[in-house]
């Protein structure tokens, strides 16, 4: 049988996917107010300038995989307004389920939907835009995920792929202590829960830096692509373009 990385451990392919649903079982009731101390609201620029690379117009087709608590869908939606379309997805029950909560107190009524990146249930040059915002790290075969995302895509689409990165080097350390001590302890005041923090810290390690995973995403399909770094690396946008 084949393994595969879950943060630092080797574990078998199959059961890679089942940790990866317990831990966002564990903190799908507080993953927004988690990234908010985590990142110290950092990610929500980061998120707000990808929405901005992403240059939706009404009417456009938006797919957004890994779309947990809806913040990256609700954004989209207001862009490509009620002539447009976001299809709103994750692998997670838990995180979709709060997602939808969210988007219908938000006034938005969305395709909402259970499925897996490695397997997307649409047809062929289907959307505009697709969007993986801190998803692409835990799945198990990103390459196959990545030519899904190009499948779906229309000629002249856009993937975004916005993800925890390579830190530039002098900050390596400082980093690095934070994400393994600080980190943890604020799952375990927080959200009850120090490992599903301790995995989210190892992955960000075990993902591709951004020249390997542009590599990745040219390998898969696409015929440009190009990468953001943001505060110093430790986010990165990745964008690639379907010829």
């Amino acid at each position: 049988m084949s393994s595969t990385h879950f943060g630092f451990q080797q574990v078998d392919e199959q059961d890679k996917a089942r940790r990866v649903r317990g831990v966002f079982d564990s903190v799908a009731s507080r993953y927004d107010m988690m990234n908010d101390l985590m990142s110290m609201g950092l990610h929500r620029a980061w998120k707000v300038y990808t929405v901005m690379v992403a240059d939706l117009r009404p009417g456009h087709q938006v797919l957004d995989i890994a779309g947990g608590t809806g913040d990256m869908a609700e954004a989209f939606a207001r862009k490509v307004g009620p002539t447009g379309r976001v299809v709103h997805t994750d692998i997670n029950e838990a995180m979709l389920r709060t997602g939808r909560d969210r988007l219908v107190d938000a006034g938005l009524v969305l395709p909402t939907l259970v499925c897996d990146a490695e397997k997307l249930p649409f047809p062929d040059a289907s959307f505009d835009r697709v969007c993986v915002a801190f998803g692409l790290r835990n799945m198990t075969h990103k390459d196959v995920a990545l030519r899904e995302m190009h499948r779906v895509l229309r000629p002249g689409g856009k993937l975004l792929v916005l993800e925890f990165s390579r830190i530039a080097k002098p900050l390596a350390k400082a980093y690095d202590w934070y994400s393994f001590n600080v980190l943890p302890r604020l799952g375990q005041m927080v959200a009850g829960d120090a490992e599903s923090y301790r995995y989210l810290a190892e992955s960000i390690r075990m993902h591709p830096d951004q020249e390997s995973l542009k590599t990745l995403m040219k390998e898969s399909g696409f015929s440009h692509v190009d990468f953001h770094n943001l505060t110093g690396g430790v986010v990165a946008l990745h964008v690639g373009i379907r010829s």
